[in-house]
């Protein structure tokens, strides 16, 4: 059983939901990546994604590409990442860390060397945004012959042929994008979240995470009803855009803090 399996069920016994927060490796500066990842557990996190910076994140909104552009400028490359990971791993063997990102730095590396140096550095799933499942079966293989969960992504414009490949290839968890566009939106639609998830789930048979658009803890709660996980990105980009130096992993454990009691009152209720 992997380590992302092993929490949902867990958290799943306990009656509660999934908090993954997603940060940007090497921002605002590489030698906080580590402490910032301990932060998120601290303050609640179930599982972190960490995504590996790129030049051109198609996926992500302004704020993540700001936090790329960051991080690049100091030179974070993929093997610094799966560093900082392996660093993490010296003080916590527990909280899964999935890697989020494009597929260039990994076809550059070579898939099963990527995989091999992921497994070895401690990360336990892998979501490349620009995997297409129609052309992964190469890369779930790889991943999972590494023992690494594949994760791919499902969106409101997702037709049934691909929801049903991504069931094929999945395992951890399979991350609904709540929205049409880019991270960091505001425009998050609950009510269509709400219809659309339980067809997903039922479809795919492993937990789904929710994330795009979701900015406080009140929308993260109404999330928390009907989806496994809730995953907060963007907006703890802001937070640590604009804390002053020196605080910025204190804001972020106190910003993280209320989505993980919204999500936790969500689920009392429910």
């Amino acid at each position: 059983m992997s380590k992302i399996q092993a929490t949902f069920e867990r958290l799943q016994a306990q009656g509660r939901r999934a908090l993954i927060p997603f940060i940007t490796a090497g921002d605002p500066d590489p030698a906080l990546t580590v402490p910032l990842m301990h932060a998120l557990v601290e303050s609640g996190a179930d599982i972190i994604e960490l995504g590996v910076p790129f030049s051109d994140p198609m996926a992500d909104g302004p704020t993540i590409q700001r936090a790329s552009e960051r991080a690049l400028a100091k030179g974070v490359s993929l093997r610094r990442v799966l560093e900082m990971v392996a660093n993490f791993r010296a003080d916590n063997n527990e909280t899964p860390v999935v890697l989020m990102g494009y597929a260039n730095p990994i076809e550059s590396m070579g898939i099963d060397t990527f995989a091999a140096a992921a497994f070895d550095a401690g990360v336990d799933g892998v979501l490349v945004v620009d995997y297409p499942p129609e052309e992964s079966a190469g890369f779930a293989q790889a991943m999972r012959a590494n023992a690494l969960d594949p994760i791919f992504m499902l969106a409101p414009t997702s037709t049934e042929e691909r929801i049903a490949m991504v069931a094929k290839l999945a395992s951890g968890y399979v991350y609904y994008v709540s929205l049409k566009g880019v991270t960091g939106s505001s425009e998050l639609d609950v009510e269509t979240v709400t219809r659309r998830i339980p067809e997903i789930h039922a479809a795919v048979g492993v937990p789904v995470g929710v994330g795009f658009g979701i900015r406080d803890a009140r929308t993260a709660a109404a999330i928390a009803h009907i989806a496994n996980a809730v995953v907060v990105g963007s907006r703890l980009i802001e937070e640590i855009e604009q804390a002053p130096a020196g605080e910025v992993c204190a804001k972020v454990k106190r910003l993280l803090a209320d989505f993980r009691q919204g999500i936790d009152e969500a689920g009392k209720a429910g």
